[in-house]
């Protein structure tokens, strides 16, 4: 993995998932006791990532707070940039203190390419600890991580990168491993002992025996976990080059598949996908159709009586609904106060798949309308 991202082993550790990443930096961070810092945030970060930073906000008697950076679509990656760097500058005048952003390479629902590599360039020349959630990056765009130079950032590899569930790595420079003390949770590699960055790396025992850094020991052995998934990371970097022609081979496809039938899903749907502009969110695997529904997004008209006859989401029904009778997940999520859903091109699925998906998608809409008119909807 070191040598697929170019960066040295005492830099990469593997963790289960990008959340626990997330989380494992934040929570690790120490923060002022004068009650100025914060954490800037978009309004697309990942659900379980926003709940996170909320929760370190409580858990330290908010002497951190977050703020949050809204954005209206179509927007071009000039106008995301504009508006870190507005959110940076409201920060400090009204006499707070930006201490660390968090942003996507690209974000989950709407699946959305960030100019990322500008974010981190802003925070390096604003004194902006960045962290990145590039949960989607590995194994779908391109991190050429030396260049970017990110002071933290997470990705998973068992969405694009074909491991098996849960893996993924975390990317800590080495002027930066003094703030990550400890594991999630903490385990044995914890060295007790001062934060200080001068008196970084502290060594332990076992770091004396097999020439590893304090930092990377830390993460070897974290309590009782399966770490065989960390394990494939190299055969499955091999086989996307033996077997699949390797990445350039693998981005033409999934990027042609999802943009075909992106548009062909939306066309027989009656509906568009979400506009960009510039390119800016274009060349990812991952495309967003609106859904032919006139539910709100919010408030009573909403929520629908699923068949065991609890109320939910219209995302929720259309997803519960999905397992139950077609055996199939695709992400359905309010955005801009209409219905979307993410489809994902993988090279194991060609143009029949969003043909199927289509075809799905529109059977799931009528049968909602049925819901919505008091006809109870059958199997």
């Amino acid at each position: 993995m070191c040598e697929f991202l170019g960066v040295p082993e005492s830099t990469i550790v593997f963790v289960p998932n990008a959340t626990t990443g997330i989380n494992t930096v934040l929570r690790n961070l120490v923060w002022n006791t004068d009650g100025r810092d914060e954490i800037l945030q978009f309004d697309v970060i990942y659900g379980a990532c926003g709940k996170t930073t909320s929760y370190v906000c409580e858990a330290n008697a908010n002497i951190v707070r977050t703020r949050q950076i809204s954005l209206e679509y179509p927007m071009n990656d000039s106008g995301i940039v504009c508006a870190f760097r507005k959110a940076i500058d409201a920060s400090r005048g009204e006499g707070y203190r930006p201490r660390i952003a968090i942003f996507d390479t690209i974000s989950s629902n709407p699946a959305l390419r960030f100019p990322f590599e500008d974010l981190t360039a802003v925070c390096h020349a604003e004194g902006v600890l960045s962290l990145i959630d590039a949960a989607h990056g590995i194994g779908q765009i391109e991190l050429d991580l030396p260049s970017l130079n990110p002071d933290f950032l997470v990705s998973n590899c068992h969405k694009w990168l074909f491991t098996p569930r849960g893996c993924a790595v975390l990317y800590v420079p080495v002027r930066n491993q003094w703030m990550i003390r400890s594991t999630l949770p903490t385990s044995h590699g914890y060295v007790a002992g001062s934060s200080n960055r001068d008196q970084w790396p502290l060594k332990n025992p076992t770091d004396i025996a097999n020439g590893t850094t304090a930092f990377v020991s830390n993460f070897e052995f974290v309590g009782t976990t399966d770490n065989f998934s960390f394990l494939t990371v190299r055969t499955a970097i091999e086989w996307r080059q033996s077997v699949c022609g390797g990445e350039k081979a693998i981005r033409e496809y999934c990027r042609r598949l999802c943009r075909e039938g992106g548009q062909h899903v939306a066309e027989l749907l009656g509906t568009r996908t979400l506009e960009v502009m510039e390119g800016a969110f274009a060349k990812t695997y991952m495309v967003n159709i609106l859904l032919p529904l006139d539910r709100p997004t919010e408030g009573c008209g909403s929520q629908v009586t699923d068949e065991d006859g609890f109320d939910v989401t219209v995302g929720e029904w259309m997803q519960q609904s999905m397992i139950n009778h077609y055996r199939t997940f695709m992400p359905v999520f309010p955005f801009q106060g209409a219905w979307w859903v993410r489809l994902s091109a993988q090279i194991y699925l060609e143009q029949s798949d969003f043909e199927w998906a289509a075809q799905t998608l529109k059977k799931l809409c009528e049968r909602l309308r049925e819901v919505n008119s008091g006809v109870k909807s059958g199997k």
